[in-house]
């Protein structure tokens, strides 16, 4: 006997026109059905006798209505991959179309002590949506894949989901998942964990970069007769005061002014800490830093991202270990995540990072202090960009040696970020063209990309998630779906915030509600039981990778709080400030004292001279517990404690610090 038959008959009709599950070791189950006004919630009882194995086990729901949209957090492209537990960060699979939504949520509640991993599933072409328990593999970075010896104890085991069905195909399927997980779960975490003083955070940040960690984390050297000098791209735990064997260098020692590993912006925020705290020392670091920026030369206003060095390979009691060859050896290039080459010196000059740290720059000016020489050096990228778009109204992404897009992501959500920093352009010099740019950058992405949700970028397939690189544009078949990344959709919905305040038209608010929804997907709204660290209000990445409480959430925040202050939104409010808080939640310290201990344990040596080392996520390679796994080996200064700590001072600075940071 199937126990959802009952189940089936109590829904509204068409929404589903079968739903079947498999039994448990042989045991039909008991379901209790409970129907509230758009929500239903099912749980499923099942004695079990004694234990015994079964390899899969799972509720199907097929769609009885034409969808034409689907949405899942994981892709899952062949029949055996899953979506597994490991991903669940706002869980739920959503079918929309032919004048109907429904979306389908695991009951967390149920999931918590469960003997065998949850996963869901989802076949768009077939219509039809799982939810269940299996055992899985790892398959490639990052799929999940369904494997044999799921092992169930005797007693009693509940298994349970949620329904939220909707009488209407809605615009912004998103936001009842949201609203139901952070009413649920979210909201509840937030306001139960500890109240956090941030500061102290920060403070330990810039202790650990300028004073316990200097000497491998500060590099400073002569330019042009000038002193310059920024953070080191990446540091790892073998550079340690504490670590006694020899310290190895994990990737050429350089410095970014790139999309994610942005010196510039993380200079600001030390500049405006140096500046609320009176500390020339540290405004000193800042504004050599600035300086560095400006020692990036331009070839018609374009200019490169990364400031490197030659390395070369030391042998030491039989080990061969990575060394700089120094400062003196620099050579300028640019990012190695790109489809052409994984050489920083022979990279192409990528638009995005060059839109992101010419921003930056224009918000020193505007905010900080007004350097000519950054709007000299703004005004002639700006101009160059202009030239660059698009009948449509996209930039491309990466440009040759000529400043001529190369064909690759030449029409990407990336432009976003161009519109950002135009109509930031707009706001500071007061050229309408600069304006008139970023609105057609704007209305392009949003009738081209956000529909389909086609949110590719350079991490969704040049980063360490390469998987689908060879069919950029396409999705996914079985999940109609895109391979997509979150830092598009958050440029998209920074583009639309400032459209809106641009030009008063509420429309645009709307729409960057619609895409900052989809982004928040990908935000943790809730504490699963699973995580032996504090996660809510993290971020993923995509929906093809594992990670969790990664650094991009401080890039992330001020936005969040800033729709929810204009929009009156109070959800969005906290989401912000647990985005803020999550920044700094891998943070080594005493403040952090469940992830302090699994620091400890994965790397004994470390001692009061590593608070504030943070790794820029958590998971990535799929597994955790509480002892240790999930925890990192290095830490990047621009994408993990400083870009947090940026963030929190520039969140100050624009008055939304009087807001409780829980």
């Amino acid at each position: 006997m199937n126990p959802l038959h009952d189940v089936l008959s109590r829904l509204p009709n068409g929404y589903f026109r079968h739903i079947e599950e498999t039994g448990l070791l042989g045991q039909a189950g008991e379901a209790a059905v409970a129907v509230m006004e758009e929500a239903v919630h099912v749980q499923l009882h099942y004695d079990l006798p004694a234990c015994g194995t079964q390899d899969d086990y799972f509720v199907r729901f097929d769609v009885g209505f034409k969808a034409d949209f689907f949405w899942s957090p994981h892709l899952t492209p062949e029949k055996g991959h899953i979506v597994e537990q490991h991903v669940f960060r706002t869980p739920a699979l959503i079918a929309r179309g032919e004048g109907k939504t429904a979306i389908l949520i695991p009951c967390v509640e149920s999931m918590t002590g469960s003997p065998v991993r949850w996963y869901l599933d989802m076949d768009a072409p077939a219509h039809s949506l799982w939810i269940g328990m299996s055992e899985s593999v790892v398959d490639g970075h990052v799929l999940y894949r369904k494997t044999e010896g799921a092992t169930y104890p005797a007693g009693r085991l509940t298994f349970g989901f949620w329904l939220l069905l909707f009488p209407q195909a809605l615009e912004n399927p998103f936001r009842p998942a949201l609203d139901f997980f952070w009413r649920r779960y979210g909201r509840k975490a937030l306001a139960a964990g500890p109240e956090k003083d941030l500061s102290r955070y920060v403070a330990h940040t810039y202790r650990w970069a300028f004073d316990h960690w200097k000497a491998s984390v500060w590099q400073e050297f002569e330019m042009d007769g000038r002193t310059v000098g920024a953070p080191v791209f990446i540091v790892t735990t073998s550079q340690s005061p504490g670590f006694t064997d020899v310290a190895q260098e994990r990737e050429v020692r350089s410095v970014w002014n790139q999309a994610w590993f942005c010196s510039l912006r993380s200079a600001s925020g030390l500049y405006r800490h140096a500046r609320r705290t009176h500390n020339q020392a540290l405004l000193r670091y800042a504004t050599m830093t600035k300086e560095l920026a400006l020692s990036f030369p331009q070839t018609d206003g374009l200019f490169d991202a990364v400031i490197a060095t030659e390395m070369e390979a030391c042998l030491q009691d039989g080990k061969t270990y990575q060394r700089s060859s120094g400062w003196d050896t620099r050579y300028f290039g640019n990012s190695n995540r790109n489809p052409f080459s994984r050489d920083v010196r022979s990279a192409p000059r990528h638009i995005l990072d060059m839109s992101v740290t010419a921003y930056h720059m224009l918000l020193w000016y505007d905010e900080l202090e007004q350097d000519e020489r950054l709007l000299h050096y703004v005004r002639k990228y700006a101009q160059t960009l202009l030239s660059l778009q698009d009948d449509r109204g996209f930039y491309p992404a990466w440009v040759d040696e000529r400043g001529k897009g190369m064909g690759v992501l030449d029409d990407s959500p990336e432009s976003a970020m161009s519109a950002v920093f135009l109509f930031c352009c707009h706001k500071v010099l007061g050229d309408a063209s600069y304006r008139d740019s970023a609105l057609r950058a704007s209305e392009a992405i949003w009738r081209h990309i956000v529909p389909s949700g086609r949110w590719e970028d350079f991490e969704t397939y040049w980063s360490c998630s390469s998987w689908w690189n060879d069919h950029v544009g396409q999705k996914i078949p079985r999940n109609d779906l895109y391979k997509s990344c979150n830092l598009s959709m958050f440029y998209t919905a920074w583009a639309f915030w400032h459209a809106h305040r641009e030009t008063g038209d509420r429309c645009w608010l709307e729409r960057g509600r619609r895409v900052l929804d989809e982004m928040l997907m990908t935000q943790a709204s809730y504490q699963p039981a699973f995580m032996a660290i504090p996660v809510l209000g993290g971020f993923g990445v995509m929906n093809a990778d594992a990670e969790w409480n990664d650094a991009r959430q401080s890039l992330f925040a001020e936005l969040i709080l800033q729709y929810g202050l204009e929009l009156e939104v109070p959800e969005y409010v906290e989401r912000g400030q647990a985005a803020l808080r999550a920044s700094f939640a891998m943070m080594y310290c005493p403040e952090n004292p469940d992830v302090k201990r699994q620091w400890e344990i994965a790397h004994p040596f470390f001692s009061e001279l590593d608070y504030g080392f943070n790794m820029e996520n958590y998971g990535h390679d799929c597994r955790t517990d509480d002892q240790g796994a999930g925890i990192g080996e290095f830490t990047i200064y621009d994408w993990g404690n400083g870009a947090a700590a940026e963030a929190y001072e520039r969140i100050l600075d624009h008055g939304l610090g009087a807001l409780r940071f829980r």
